[in-house]
């Protein structure tokens, strides 16, 4: 008897599961290598995008919407909150469970409120955007891809990375309206993407420093200046 999965999955879902892969296996170096973990981020980021463009490729199935959300749970959820959660812990000397101390308290509870977040803006996304031109609140694939880099230029601060984080929680879950990228303007940032994973240590992290000032410009501007011919500026705040 054939697996359930046969016939009903195609190519484009084999990408998204190994997102989520790329997620499980940056948890589990999280503590141990956050380097590595940031780099695994970003792969599964590159695989996230991929997926899309596989399955217009070779066609979509009913199951690639829902699969790719939880393959995002994992790897633009969890993932990116244990790390910095791990970065903390580690510069701070936070022991899990026994650290009761307000910074512990606070590596802990903003990770937390990320995940929540980010698993409540992937519902949100699935139910109601994914057949618009764009998409309410930060993208959690931006997040992600944001501290990932953050970490591969050298920013391990608790504090500064916290920042982030916290400001994560509410971009999310707002409703600011984000533009999808046109083709162009993506295949620069997966280039950059790409080198960041690659070669992170080039030329003093220049693809690590380039991919999150361009993801920087897209968070700040991307929902007032982003301009597309078929999606006018008037259209994109209420």
């Amino acid at each position: 008897m054939l697996p359930r999965f046969v016939g009903r999955t195609g190519l484009a879902d084999a990408v998204t599961v190994a997102n989520a892969l790329l997620g499980f296996l940056a948890i589990l170096v999280a503590t141990t290598d956050a380097w590595a973990a940031a780099r695994l981020l970003l792969l599964a980021a590159i695989l996230d995008g991929l997926d899309g463009v596989v399955a217009r490729w070779r066609g979509g199935t009913k199951v690639g919407p829902y699969l790719d959300s939880l393959a995002d749970v994992v790897s633009f959820a969890i993932a990116p909150a244990v790390l910095v959660y791990a970065v903390a812990a580690r510069e701070w000397g936070i022991v899990p469970l026994e650290s009761t101390e307000p910074r512990a308290i606070v590596a802990f509870v903003l990770p937390a409120l990320f995940v929540g977040a980010a698993i409540t803006r992937l519902a949100l996304y699935t139910a109601y955007d994914t057949e618009d031109d764009y998409t309410e609140g930060v993208q959690t694939t931006l997040a992600a891809t944001l501290i990932g880099a953050a970490i591969l230029t050298g920013i391990t601060r608790p504090d500064i990375l916290l920042v982030i984080t916290a400001a994560f929680v509410y971009l999310m879950l707002s409703p600011l309206r984000y533009p999808d990228l046109l083709a162009r303007d993506a295949l620069v940032m997966g280039v950059v993407h790409a080198m960041a994973v690659i070669a992170p240590l080039l030329a003093k992290r220049t693809f690590p420093w380039a991919l999150l000032f361009l993801g920087l410009a897209y968070l700040v501007f991307g929902p007032w200046l982003y301009w597309r011919e078929q999606f006018p500026i008037p259209h994109l705040v209420e």
